[in-house]
């Protein structure tokens, strides 16, 4: 049987890149849940899988912690998904046969899957389901043995496209301030987790705000149309989508939201633009039926997402099916005016008077103390940040670990602190905690000489008032 149709040799730098930065950001994915899940979803955690497991079936939640649950299987899952992916990165898929690395794809993610299916809402974002559905399609993109597969390339540019194509238009169907172009008068100082330059982007001047808008409309509804076209066109729009995700990178803290779209794009650059590939032999049989199989599943679960994109009632990352192969994905259609932060404060006195000394706790990365500068910390993926920042949008998002989170500090909790950058009770628990409600606003130039803090806040509301343990 004649294969020459089946792969293209001119993909092979282009794959080589893509599996490599793809298992780095598989690492930092493994990484993120092997160091939180304690206090997160442990077994003595603010939700706990054992209680989920309960409630889910196998067949809503497929995951290898169905079969069983401890914490410590659960870090030999993480642990053991961390150094497989660091393998990866070394390149162990390329001196194993082929079968084999695709078993090691695999089982990444298989791995990663369980541990997603049972996260619950700290799980919850856009990113985790695309590193499935990119991960999945890893799987059949093969390794050394031979060229890089025509169709699963094809099925990673449409990834890409609904990747790209659903964030523009969630846009423009959503707030207006997209389409008048005034969006990044907000966005840069209301995001979820601010990074170290976007106090620099928010004081940008306003036209070039308007440029940066609408340039982000071009990259996301023009470009991407442009990744079917023949090389090297196909490369150049590529390459436009992977600048526009670096300059986001720079302005804020999307865990690997970025990495990983820019990965994708990698895999449609031409490599033999860079280097000649050498000489590979054609795919088994058995390789070649199995990739016209995963194609054609792919291609009929895709009528779900690409009926969304179509629709005015357009859903924003959501997973049609329990093993996230095929998804629709979107961000920001609304974008927030004002930013609100919940400050958290304990005190260890025993009665609560007007004179009362309340100490804050501090996070990693959510704005906190204001003369703090913001981090960098994306890739990694702060979850307990990110879930404070949208609490302060509605108490809706917190009602199901905003309680057992207070109760942890109360009870001093361990896991739960070492998701804290600075806990005020070092030497024992407070004995009452209460959350304020405040305002955030980044400082102008002149208050930022003058005060030395990036951050201006008042005073809104109580969140939650001064709570002790019964």
């Amino acid at each position: 049987m004649e294969w020459l149709w089946f792969t293209s040799s001119d993909y092979w730098l282009s794959r080589l890149v893509f599996q490599r930065a793809l298992a780095g950001i598989y690492l930092v994915a493994f990484c993120c849940a092997a160091l939180q899940f304690r206090a997160l979803i442990g077994e003595r955690g603010m939700l706990p899988v054992p209680a989920f497991l309960r409630r889910v079936p196998p067949r809503v939640a497929p995951s290898v912690f169905h079969l069983h649950y401890s914490d410590r299987f659960f870090a030999l899952c993480a642990w053991a998904g961390a150094a497989l992916a660091l393998a990866l990165v070394a390149g162990a898929g390329d001196a194993v046969p082929l079968a084999v690395s695709m078993l090691m794809w695999a089982v990444l993610w298989a791995l990663y899957l369980s541990i997603v299916n049972v996260g619950q809402t700290w799980y919850g974002f856009g990113w985790e389901s695309l590193l499935l559905e990119t991960g999945f399609l890893a799987v059949f993109l093969g390794n050394e043995d031979t060229a890089p597969p025509v169709l699963i390339l094809f099925l990673l540019r449409w990834l890409l496209f609904r990747v790209e194509f659903g964030a523009g238009l969630i846009k423009l169907r959503g707030d207006a301030c997209w389409r008048d172009l005034t969006c990044l008068y907000y966005h840069h100082e209301t995001q979820p987790m601010p990074g170290p330059l976007s106090w620099f982007f928010h004081h940008l001047p306003r036209p070039l705000h308007r440029v940066e808008t609408a340039a982000n409309h071009v990259t996301q509804l023009a470009v991407p149309l442009l990744l079917f076209t023949p090389q090297p066109v196909a490369s150049a729009a590529a390459g436009l989508i992977a600048v526009t995700q670096l300059w986001l990178v720079l302005s804020g803290n999307f865990a690997w939201l970025n990495w990983i779209t820019i990965v994708l794009a990698l895999s449609a650059v031409d490599g033999s633009l860079v280097a000649d590939a050498p000489a590979l032999p054609p795919p088994p049989l058995w390789y070649g039926v199995l990739v016209i199989a995963v194609t054609a599943l792919v291609v009929v679960l895709s009528r779900h997402p690409a009926r969304n994109l179509l629709s005015r009632q357009q859903a924003m990352n959501r997973s049609f099916d329990p093993l996230h192969l095929v998804n629709t994905y979107g961000a920001f259609g609304t974008v927030g005016r004002v930013r609100h932060e919940i400050v958290i404060e304990g005190t260890d006195e025993p009665t609560v008077h007007p004179g009362t000394v309340w100490r804050e706790y501090e996070f990693k990365g959510k704005p906190g103390d204001v003369r703090r500068l913001p981090r960098q910390f994306a890739p990694y993926h702060l979850r307990l940040d990110w879930l404070m920042w949208f609490a302060a949008l509605s108490p809706a998002y917190a009602h199901s670990w905003f309680g057992p989170f207070v109760e942890r500090l109360l009870e001093g909790d361990r896991d739960t602190l070492r998701l804290l950058r600075h806990n005020p009770f070092p030497d024992a628990p407070p004995v009452r905690v209460r959350a304020r409600l405040y305002r955030y606003r980044f400082t102008t130039r002149r208050e930022l000489r003058e005060t030395g803090a990036w951050w201006h806040r008042t005073y809104v509301r109580e969140f939650l008032p001064p709570t002790r343990l019964s």
